[in-house]
């Protein structure tokens, strides 16, 4: 598929400096892109690729006089980009239709355009919506609904009842409705809570790989709209994620934790149960919130702290021997002057 330059300049709302019948390709980043290709420059690390770059042309924030090829000036270079590769994305793969070797139940229903590949099961009262895809190993427990131009990867587990909505992605490996984690004990021994909810995914949500989003003890734990999370996120029991959040690799967030909207966690974050994120916050990587943030604070460290707070804090870690050693000689010192004036 080839793009004039001039309808990706439409598309994204950007203005052509130079030759705006060039016809694109595809993408690809400064260094590797070859002639046909489109790629862009946001970051100053990377400026002396713009000189050996064989791009065909480039998306900028600002007209570059070190690349000599037609370049469209666009607000914000990374959106544009990622909407362009958006067109040259390939599409996902689909099975012809409903595949024979796939085991489904009876009274199960699947929509339009389905595509559904081999090895997959659907239990019993089930719906998946028109255009969904399903890869090969993907468990689908009894009473499942699921949306909608949804696309779920292989090996995929969406156990009983949890519902799934519209455009949602869920990648290989992420199970969806294990029992959360509640147990209470009598003595030296741990008596398991039935885990009694759901999990809720709303429309637009995506899943990375190998996630577990336990289903809820009551009621629902609820993925709302808009939500993407990175591979290897643990979300537990009656967890409320708000809409628009991102959520980066090896976060863990503890039971009934209630998250606001356009939240960004970190990476290997860890989240008490029972806290208050509010919307709009900001959680440095490997940090421990082990209460409540309100709307709008950027935190980090652990226990998490306003982040420069903790910025000032973490400075001073390496040099604690240092500053130890300086109180050492100070309390020898008053020491010594408590004697003489003895």
């Amino acid at each position: 598929m080839k793009i004039k330059l001039k309808k990706i300049a439409e598309l994204i709302a950007g203005t052509v400096h130079g030759n705006e019948d060039v016809n694109i390709s595809g993408v690809n980043s400064l260094d590797t892109a070859k002639p046909g290709e489109i790629s862009f420059f946001a970051d100053r690390r990377f400026k002396e690729s713009l000189g050996i770059t064989r791009a065909s042309a480039l998306i900028v924030s600002e007209i570059n006089s070190i690349f000599k090829g037609p370049q469209v000036v666009v607000s914000n270079p990374g959106l544009a980009y990622a909407r362009v590769a958006g067109l040259f994305s390939p599409p996902v793969p689909k099975h012809d239709g409903v595949s024979g070797l796939a085991v489904i139940h009876e009274s199960s229903r699947t929509g339009k355009n389905v595509s559904i590949y081999p090895g997959v099961y659907i239990g019993k009262d089930c719906s998946v919506g028109d255009d969904s895809v399903l890869f090969p190993g993907v468990f689908i427990g009894d009473r499942v609904r699921i949306g909608r131009n949804t696309v779920i990867y292989p090996n995929v587990t969406v156990l009983q009842d949890c519902l799934i909505g519209n455009s949602v992605i869920i990648h290989s490996g992420t199970v969806i409705g294990s029992d959360g984690f509640g147990f209470v004990r009598d003595g030296a021994e741990s008596v398991k809570v039935p885990q009694l909810g759901i999990v809720q995914i709303d429309d637009n949500v995506e899943i990375g790989a190998n996630n577990c989003i336990d289903r809820a003890a009551l009621g629902k734990t609820w993925i709302k709209s808009g939500v993407k999370t990175d591979n290897l996120v643990q979300i537990a029991h009656n967890v409320v994620i708000g809409e628009n959040t991102i959520i980066v690799a090896q976060a863990g967030i503890s039971g009934s934790v209630h998250v606001g909207r356009e939240v960004i966690i970190g990476g290997q974050v860890g989240i008490s149960d029972h806290v208050e994120i509010g919307d709009r916050v900001m959680i440095g990587s490997q940090s421990g919130v082990a209460k409540s943030v309100s709307p709008g604070d950027v935190v980090s460290g652990c226990p998490a702290m306003p982040h420069r707070l903790w910025l000032k804090t973490s400075g001073l870690i390496t040099r604690m021997p240092q500053l130890n050693e300086r109180l050492r000689n100070c309390e020898r010192c008053i020491e010594e002057l408590e004697k003489k004036l003895a």
